[in-house]
């Protein structure tokens, strides 16, 4: 199992436009994994796969926002990349911009609508919307 050799493969695949190897490959660059620690470059990466519907990657990027990791902390991108996971079943995604919408942070608050992220999130075997619904 050589981390190097799959960081290598995913950045061939990357820079054909693989989203999902893009994700993966920024994922190795944020925490360091086969290829030297570039925040800001899996920044790029994850912008390029969530520009194309890749819902990980909207998810991560939406991580990369609320905690200000190489971009400017920003509850409306971080709101906005959550509800664009959440759009596509991503579990964490419906979780997390459900707490947006719970307590108004990029969004206007929205009990109604965060009651509903909650179920589908809850139904998909997410842990903390479980526990949360229980």
């Amino acid at each position: 199992q050589d981390v190097g050799e799959a960081a290598r493969l995913y950045r061939l695949a990357a820079d054909q436009g693989d989203a999902e190897a893009q994700c993966n490959l920024a994922v190795f660059c944020e925490k360091g994994m086969g290829v030297p620690q570039d925040v800001g470059e899996a920044v790029r990466l994850y912008c390029l796969a969530a520009d194309q519907g890749n819902a990980n990657a909207q998810h991560n990027l939406a991580l990369m926002y609320h905690f200000g990791r190489d971009v400017l902390q920003d509850e409306v991108e971080t709101a906005r990349y959550y509800r664009l996971a959440a759009e596509q079943g991503q579990k964490m995604g419906q979780f997390k911009y459900r707490l947006c919408l719970d307590q108004g942070k990029g969004v206007q608050q929205d009990y109604r609508e965060a009651a509903c992220l909650y179920g589908l999130a809850a139904d998909q075997g997410y842990g903390k919307a479980q526990f949360n619904l229980a």
